[in-house]
């Protein structure tokens, strides 16, 4: 059985692409946001219950909508709502691509995050365009992916992350395995003022490539190919601990 969710919420037509695939090859559980949980990272509901309903689609059962986040949905789903362990858990397909220093704040890798961290092989998967509805050859990417990972030993403590080009799927170039670029959303506030004369700011910006340089998951996707970019939890830069023990502070 695999887990899907996202943080689009559970109306999101990505992830009712993303179900219509997946069952097709195994059976599914949708646990989702209730509502959309855009760019709220790896964020878990403390002081606040979550509430659970349950989702009916074109006469059936579709699945469970929470009051929470990404994280939320797959910790409440392993937790409390599922019978079993699932086998994967399978985040997406979101609206937008997740790359560069995007991964930092997108729920839809924190919710697969969450699942590597409970020990189940998750993976991310996200369209690269925001006005694009057309799933179709990232869902069957998908569900392509699912049916090899079955065939092969996953490697525990990471997830995949999967960002697939807005083009029609005779005219993506290959599949890369690429690491996380640079690039960026660099920022801009609009100022505006409500009909109280109250200030207040509208957060926008744009995605700035910050390399050109081949072979990270933001080259692949400009080239027309899918990328994909295994990521760990543990944030440790193991490489300058030796530099920082050098330091002279000690208590």
């Amino acid at each position: 059985m695999i887990l899907l969710t996202n943080d689009d919420g559970i109306r999101a037509p990505g992830l009712r692409a993303l179900y219509e695939s997946i069952k097709e090859v195994d059976e599914v559980c949708v646990v989702a946001p209730e509502t959309e949980m855009s760019a709220v990272g790896h964020a878990i509901t403390l002081s606040d219950p979550l509430r659970v309903k349950e989702i009916m689609k074109n006469g059936g059962f579709f699945g469970y909508a929470v009051s929470g986040t990404p994280a939320d949905c797959v910790k409440i789903a392993l937790k409390a709502i599922l019978r079993k362990k699932p086998d994967m858990v399978l985040s997406g397909i979101n609206q937008g691509a997740n790359v560069g220093t995007n991964v930092i704040y997108s729920g839809t890798v924190s919710a697969a995050t969450e699942g590597t961290i409970l020990g189940i092989p998750s993976i991310a998967i996200s369209l690269d365009s925001f006005v694009d509805t057309d799933f179709s050859a990232a869902a069957a990417f998908a569900k392509r992916l699912v049916s090899q990972i079955r065939k092969r030993a996953f490697p525990k403590g990471t997830l995949l992350n999967v960002n697939v080009p807005s083009v029609p799927a005779d005219q993506i170039q290959g599949v890369e395995i690429v690491p996380q670029g640079k690039s960026r959303v660099v920022e801009t506030f609009d100022k505006r003022v409500d009909p109280r004369q109250h200030t207040y700011y509208w957060q926008a910006g744009e995605m700035v490539i910050m390399e050109e340089d081949e072979g990270t998951d933001c080259w692949a996707l400009r080239h027309k190919k899918i990328s994909i970019t295994p990521i760990h939890f543990d944030l440790t830069d193991y490489g300058n601990m030796d530099l920082i023990r050098g330091w002279e502070i000690g208590a």
